[in-house]
């Protein structure tokens, strides 16, 4: 297995992690355009890592406008290897109150504006999404919340909505009838596009709000949403201090990530050209050029 890399994607309210050293923003260009910003090159315990704010730094970006195929790919030219993505939600369940993180196993992806592939001309790949986060990962990120004494739950289903309207009473309880257990707009098809890039993934939500469906609480609006970030923050930050430290103590030789265009890649090599291979060769160039 090659050398381990951790990426950070933040979103709402993770701009910028305190205590890195080294720390340098560095602009990546790709085949798919301008990431959300500049990635932050730093290193802290040790280790080198690479975060990028979402939603760019200052929170200007639109979640359906946000270029994940660029985030992605410039993680991936950076030598990523892992990612855990931090993402503020909603609660759909009674016992996710505001405040709690949770270590997302499945997503329900109800998106439908968004470029979703990096396979979308001439070269078709279809990957497995059936366990779509990395156990290890998620098992390093429960080792720190539990260290942290940080509120969690271990293992949730994540509907992503297309926003940036937040949902009717109706949404919310038909999510709830699903069993969804909290709803965001960020993290599909994030999640989609590092499989593809073989990325190990995985996702630590933090609860902000009730959605709209609970009867006691107000209707969510931003400055709700803000206030619980704030005080999320610092947990976030912690967290992820931690899970740099240890995150290469789990295993994850049998990630569904690992190698996995091995067989999701159905194009005839003779109809490959090699436009469509360059514009490919950090996500694919392993199983796309030969040696």
């Amino acid at each position: 297995m090659k050398k381990r890399k951790l990426g950070i994607i933040g979103g709402s309210g993770l701009y910028k992690i305190e205590g890195f050293k080294k720390s340098k923003w560095k602009k990546i260009s790709t085949p798919w355009g301008s990431p959300s910003d500049e990635i932050l090159n730093a290193k802290f315990d040790g280790e080198e890592i690479c975060f990028i704010p979402r939603h760019s730094r200052g929170h200007k970006i639109n979640p359906t406008k946000i270029n994940f195929r660029a985030n992605i790919d410039a993680l991936k030219q950076l030598g990523v290897t892992d990612i855990i993505s931090v993402s503020a939600v909603g609660s759909l369940r009674e016992e996710l109150e505001p405040g709690k993180f949770v270590i997302i196993d499945q997503f329900i992806d109800r998106t439908f504006a968004r470029e979703k592939t990096f396979f979308d001309e001439e070269i078709v790949a279809h990957v497995s999404m059936a366990k779509p986060t990395s156990t290890g990962l998620s098992n390093c990120c429960e080792s720190a919340l539990k260290k942290l004494n940080i509120k969690y739950k271990k293992g949730g289903t994540y509907i992503v909505m297309e926003g940036p309207q937040f949902s009717t009473l109706a949404e919310s309880n038909l999510y709830r009838s699903w069993n969804a257990d909290v709803i965001g707009m960020t993290n599909m098809p994030e999640a989609k596009l590092a499989r593809e890039a073989e990325i190990r993934y995985c996702t630590v939500a933090m609860v902000t709000d009730y959605d709209c469906w609970h009867p006691d609480h107000e209707e969510v609006d931003v400055s709700m949403v803000i206030q619980t970030l704030q005080q999320n923050a610092n947990n976030a930050q912690n967290m992820i201090k931690e899970v740099i430290k240890t995150f290469k103590n789990f295993s994850v030789e049998k990630d569904p990530a690992n190698d996995c265009l091995d067989v999701a890649i159905i194009t005839d090599p003779k109809l490959r050209t090699k436009k469509t291979i360059k514009k490919l060769t950090n996500i694919a160039g392993r199983v796309l050029i030969k040696k």
